[in-house]
């Protein structure tokens, strides 16, 4: 994090640490996430249609390979930024995985999948695909199911240019296209769009 020491850097990402803590314990759902010195608490209001993208895009992924891990809803971080993400959908292999750590080290990640919040969209399109990139995480999937939208964006290529780390190659495709990410084919006719009326 430009501007940050690793001290700051510590005291922020513990006192994120005890914020997820808290939440743990509250009755509402909370994401606690991490981003250039800033901490994002952000209320959990899941959606019929924003599980149900979730669960079909992760059986998809399971279906092709069975050797790797497909977590939902898991804390993820970077010990390199300090960044913290709570992805809708990672994915790792299997023999990756340490069931005795807090959160799934951000660089053993092969795949990010984000549905778009209807609520809170400029997270998943702006914020986490500037993060992503800088916390290794190598394929960025965003699902988009707002009315207007109804988009599949590939995200892929990280790597260091002018600009720091981003990634340098985008690919979009509409609801129904038949999407490469990867090693993946995922099949999007069974996406959900959001209501019209929402």
């Amino acid at each position: 994090m430009a501007g940050f020491t690793p001290e700051q850097m510590r005291r922020m990402h513990d006192f994120a640490e005890q914020l997820a803590e808290l939440a743990e314990h509250h009755e509402d759902r909370w994401k606690v996430q991490t981003t250039d010195g800033q901490i994002f608490l952000t209320m959990m209001i899941p959606t019929a249609p924003h599980g149900l993208n979730v669960m079909r895009l992760r059986r998809q992924i399971e279906a092709q390979t069975h050797d790797v891990a497909t977590l939902s809803g898991t804390n993820m971080g970077d010990p390199v930024t300090g960044l913290t993400k709570i992805p809708d959908l990672l994915v790792m292999a299997e023999e990756d995985t340490d069931d005795t750590a807090k959160a799934v080290n951000s660089r053993d990640v092969l795949l990010v999948v984000e549905v778009v919040s209807r609520t809170n969209s400029l997270t998943d399109i702006r914020d986490k695909l500037y993060d992503y990139p800088r916390m290794g995480v190598p394929l960025y999937v965003v699902v988009d199911p707002r009315k207007d939208k109804k988009t599949v964006t590939v995200h892929s290529d990280p790597s260091t240019g002018p600009d720091g780390i981003r990634f340098r190659k985008s690919v979009p495709y509409a609801f129904g296209d038949s999407v490469t990410a990867g090693r993946w084919t995922l099949d999007t006719s069974s996406l959900k769009s959001y209501p019209a009326d929402w």
